[in-house]
Parts: structure tokens; sequence; C-alpha cells
């Protein structure tokens, strides 16, 4: 556990009435149970019934889900460091996320001001993707980090993930054009090749072409991740190349992981309803959570995952790819995490009656009946109270970048 680990508990934390779901074939979510989590952040107990002692802090989850914390496996969290990032706590564990993978936003040059100034102090626990390119995400798509070669250093780059293993769970690269112009898949190829040399695992943006997203699946291999995969994108939807839907298929069934990222600019409600009809289903729900996406269609992850809800995936696989996925992919403990000595780390939360309308990145409509909403992340023994981000009135066509356009 990264976030909270510098100061204990005051004192043990019991959740009493939650209905676990998402932790495995030992749990069911007909049955409440309690449960009692130490000053040492892990847990004490787990029982149908667990009384409190007269020092212990009570939740009462009222029959609330109880899952593994949950994992939004890209967001952009460096804030002050690039000119798109969020700080943690607008898409934290106030938004019922305990565990954040900030995706790219820094490279070698400038990571150690995202571990210094944004990981370490967090309360949620930070990891996060190293951008290939030195400068990161510092002037997003003003200033591309990936010109040419002398955008990278490769011994730097091995270098700082050397020096952060405890963090830097993989490296990014951005495969689109409007990033590396018409330098195609090489990006791509050296940072697979690095992630080779340093066995981590790789996340790909896909965007607008060139390089193909067909070409990106052919170099990729199991446990790397290609996010935005349910792009609307021309040139770079599964919807409108039958022969491109085929290659994800193959990619999903070798062990390639399917990630959301819904972001600004980079999931469609056609895509994603076509493919979850056929059955290729995202292996993880992401938000790419940034100042460009918050107020736009994004919103946070309860929303995101409401919306693939809302368009066929089974309430289970959306727990399991916003919760248990997302830290397999990262290569972080996934199962029996409600066996006792684990690490605390879970969201309460509801799914409600809704009738609210939404968009994708498109602009496209859709109306959820059906909404997760968060009570609390339980970091450890302490819990802090969640509930959905509410967008700024009037914000919700998305804030375009200024010089570019760019909702990403």
């Amino acid at each position: 556990m990264i976030g909270n680990r510098f100061a204990p508990a005051a004192q043990p934390l019991l959740l009493k009435g939650a209905k676990p779901l998402g932790f495995g074939d030992k749990s069911t979510s007909d049955a409440p149970i309690d449960i009692m989590i130490g000053k040492d952040d892990r847990i004490a107990e787990v029982s149908q019934r667990i009384e409190a002692g007269g020092d212990v802090r009570v939740v009462e989850a009222k029959g609330a889900f109880v899952s593994p914390g949950w994992t939004d496996l890209h967001v952009h969290v460096w804030y002050g460091g690039t000119d798109i990032s969020l700080k943690p706590e607008q898409c934290g564990a106030a938004r019922g996320v305990t565990t954040m993978v900030d995706a790219g936003s820094a490279g070698e040059a400038n990571f150690h001001g995202l571990r210094e100034f944004i990981i370490e102090p967090a309360r949620e626990n930070i990891y996060a993707f190293l951008n290939l390119g030195s400068i990161g995400l510092v002037a997003c798509n003003r200033v591309s980090e990936l010109i040419d070669m002398r955008s990278i250093d490769i011994d730097r780059t091995i270098a700082a993930v050397e020096a952060n293993r405890d963090v830097i769970v993989g490296l990014k690269v951005r495969a689109s054009a409007v990033i590396t112009g018409g330098w195609d898949l090489a990006p791509v190829k050296l940072a697979k090749k690095l992630c080779r040399i340093l066995k981590l695992p790789l996340m790909v943006h896909v965007g607008e072409p060139p390089p193909l997203y067909d070409d990106v699946l052919g170099v990729l291999t199991e446990g790397d991740i290609v996010t935005h995969c349910f792009n609307g994108k021309a040139g770079g939807s599964i919807l409108e190349d039958e022969d491109l839907y085929r290659l994800a298929e193959q990619a999903a069934a070798r062990g390639i992981v399917l990630d959301v990222g819904h972001g600004g600019a980079s999931f469609s409600f056609d895509v994603a309803k076509a493919a979850l009809s056929r059955g290729l289903k995202p292996q993880t729900i992401s938000t790419d959570l940034h100042n460009r996406s918050l107020d736009g269609s994004v919103w946070d992850m309860a929303t995101t995952m409401s919306k693939l809800l809302s368009l066929g995936m089974k309430l289970d696989d959306v727990v399991a790819a916003s919760t248990t996925a997302p830290r397999r992919a990262i290569r972080l403990p996934a199962e029996n995490l409600l066996e006792v000595g684990k690490p605390a780390e879970f969201t309460l939360f509801d799914v409600v009656d809704s009738d609210l309308t939404v968009k994708d990145s498109q602009g496209a409509t859709s109306r959820l009946t059906r909404l997760f909403e968060p009570r609390y992340a339980v970091i450890g023994a302490e819990p802090v109270t969640a509930h959905r981000h509410v967008p700024a009135e009037g914000s919700a066509g998305g804030h375009a970048c200024p010089h570019c356009g760019w909702k990403s």
C-alpha cells in the first residue's frame, strides 16, 4: 500500500452490514458481512456479526455493496507538472477510488516531481506509467513529447524505472499522428523493446493514425495494455473495420488488456455497444480523467462504470473491470482481498435507479437507468466519504484545449 503510509490510524474501523461483491468465489452479494480493520490498516476480522468495542469507529453500510477498492488505471494527476493534470483529490477517494495510475504525465526528466509532490503525500495509492518521452505531458499536445529520437533518453528512462520500481508499473507511449506526426510505429517498437528489458507492461494510447491501430496490436504481447480501445476516431475505430475488430478479438485472446480510457475524445457508445454485443468486453474500465475531461463527458469513475453497465456489461463484470482486473494489469495482489491480515482497501457503494443523460466523447447521448453511487472509500482504517462528481453547470460539452482543440 503506497498511500496513507506515514501515519497509523488513530482507531480501528468496523464496516457493518456490507454486501461483498467482486472478491471471487468466496464472496456473495446476498449475505451482508462486518469487516474489522485494525490500527495497522489491515483486516482483523470478517464475520456476519462483529461487536464494536468502545474505541472502534463504525461505518454503517446499511446494505451497500463493498468491493475491492476501485482502481482507475488511467488518470492524469501530475498537478502543476503538466497543463492537463488534476489534483488527486479531484478523482480519488472522494469519488470512491482508492488506487490511481497516472498514465504517462511524467517522463524521466520530471518523474521525481510527480513522486515527491503527488504520489508520496497522497492518501490514495498512486502508481505511474512512465512516459517514453522525457518531458511527459508538460504542455500536452502543444509541445509533443515524441517529436523524434531527441525526445527520448533511453539510459535515463531505464534508470528512472530502476530507481522507482515501487511506483512505476510500466511505460506509456501515445501512438497517434497528433503526437508523432509521420514517425509512425517507431516509438511503439522502441517502448516495447524497453519494456522487454525492464520486464514491465506497455500501455499504448491508440488514436488518429498513423500508426494504425492494427499495427500497434501486432507489436504488443501478453500483459500489455491498449487504452482507448473503444474510441470512435476515423481510421482507429474497431466498429468501422471488420479486420481490425478481429485483430482486437485475437489480441484479447492472447492476453492483451483492452482498457476503456474514456477521456474527452476516446470513447464511443456505438463502438462499445457493438463490441459488447459481439462478446468483446474491456478487461479494465478507466476514466482518462484530466482537466479537459472532468466536467466534459467523463465526470468520474462511477459514471464511467455506469456507462458500461448501461451498454450491456454485467454488474459483476463492471466491478471486476474496475477493481481486481486493473490491479492484475499492474501486478498488484488481486486475490483473497478479504482475508485476515491483508491490507484493507475497499469501496462502499450502492447501485441506484436513475434517469441521467450522459454523453460519450463524440457528443452522443445515452440515458443511465442504473447508477453506481460511491459512499465511502476505505484506505486502511480511514473511511473517506465519497460521492459522484457533479460537473460545473454549462460544461457538459467538454473542455477543448484552447491551442489545438484536443480533448483526448
